[in-house]
């Protein structure tokens, strides 16, 4: 059906996706190098200004790392490669704990503020380094196992098959709060360091991951992915005060995540053949697509209650760019229902181009109401450096690499 998947041009072409992302890396470069201090700025307004000069986020350095080596792997320019390499010195430098392992959460210039040893920035270090080792970044590579065995021996919980969110910088202290979140991007870099040096105890540690998360806590809280539970890894249904505002201690079923789980299962599906990875992959991105999807204004709403009542109407790029990336993987993991992935892909990309890119300065803006209004003029706050869009760019155009058009 080649005149159809002309019709569907150029959300289905993997040059035109290639360049999307090369665009949105675009925005960053090279104002995002702070060559004083080293590592990135992670504030950016609508046009590019830095708006913050000060804070460095290990977050927010390791998904930059992860945005130029991705650019690397896509024939970018060069002196991508260098910035990557420049963000892994920062991370060598001043982040890095050379006593007692891990990674620190926070700096301002060259100055631990928060060393804290969060699960969720350990995973964003595994993840840029796994990706600029696949970039030809050659000093990255001998890290993933150090890395992988400092979160093995300080923050897996053997007894649940799951990470503890939070230590101390000794390791000593255990933050008693659980979270789903950490545990979901450790799958996700656990898969990339796979990919990255071949060693099949990542992927196993992605598929237990997966497995924990997506069936024995999911049915504890009716199929869909919850977010908070208490010390024993019980469903913690009381909305806290203390973790409003926090983005990495969300409230409610967060259907973005669901969805992002389902992508994650189809890339270890891809390697292991499990019926259950993809049956769990296809029942989670149906139940929260149905639950997200406005009608009437576009996209996808952010979060439910646990009753099924609309939580967070607001539209986040990272919940759009999730739904792409999952949406293309299901189409070529699931060829009987591959219509309508690809007809959700088409719907939401039309979405996201008419609402969520900026097409005067580049790069994607972070939130919108829910009937698609501007929240403010903070292009890429702290953490967000574009990292969603382009990872399912990615993914979107190497299955459109190979669900070639006759296959439509």
């Amino acid at each position: 059906m080649p005149e159809l998947f002309d019709q569907m041009q150029p959300f289905f072409d993997p040059r035109w996706l290639r360049r999307q992302i090369f665009e949105t890396i675009d925005f960053y470069d090279p104002q995002c190098v702070d060559q004083k201090n080293g590592g990135f700025f992670h504030c950016y307004l609508d046009d590019g200004t830095v708006c913050d000069r000060t804070t460095k986020s290990l977050v927010g350095t390791a998904r930059f790392i992860y945005l130029f080596s991705v650019g690397t792997m896509l024939g970018g320019p060069a002196h991508w490669k260098t910035i990557a390499k420049h963000g892994l010195r920062f991370l060598d430098e001043v982040m890095r704990d050379r006593i007692n392992g891990g990674y620190y959460w926070q700096a301002e210039e060259r100055q631990v503020s928060d060393d804290g040893k969060d699960t969720y920035g350990q995973a964003f270090v595994l993840l840029a380094l796994a990706t600029a080792t696949k970039a030809g970044v050659a000093e990255a590579g001998p890290q993933i196992k150090e890395l992988a065995q400092t979160i093995t021996a300080h923050l897996w919980d053997d007894a649940q098959q799951l990470c503890v969110a939070k230590k101390s910088r000794n390791w000593h202290w255990t933050d008693p709060y659980r979270g789903q979140n950490p545990n979901m991007h450790l799958c996700e870099a656990m898969i990339a360091a796979y990919e990255a040096i071949g060693d099949r105890a990542y992927l196993e540690t992605a598929r237990t991951l997966a497995r924990t998360v997506t069936i024995t806590l999911a049915q504890q809280t009716g199929g869909l992915i919850w977010e908070q539970y208490d010390q024993n890894w019980r469903p913690d249904w009381v909305r806290r005060a203390e973790y409003a505002g926090n983005e990495f201690r969300l409230y409610g079923y967060v259907l973005g995540h669901s969805i992002e789980w389902s992508k994650l299962l189809t890339k270890i599906y891809a390697y292991t053949r499990e019926s259950w990875l993809l049956a769990r992959a296809k029942a989670l991105y149906y139940q929260a697509w149905q639950r997200a999807k406005d009608d009437r204004y576009g996209g996808l709403i952010f979060s439910i209650t646990p009753d099924g009542q609309p939580l967070d109407t607001y539209k986040y790029y990272w919940v759009m760019a999730e739904g792409l990336g999952a949406s293309a993987r299901l189409a070529a993991a699931d060829p009987v229902q591959q219509r309508a992935y690809l007809d959700n892909y088409q719907w939401l990309f039309n979405y996201c181009w008419n609402h969520l890119i900026d097409h005067r300065y580049g790069a994607w803006y972070p939130k919108l109401t829910r009937s698609n209004l501007r929240t403010g003029y903070e292009k890429s706050p702290l953490n967000k450096t574009d990292y969603h869009p382009i990872t399912n760019e990615q993914e979107a155009m190497h299955v459109f690499e190979k669900l070639v058009p006759d296959a439509l």
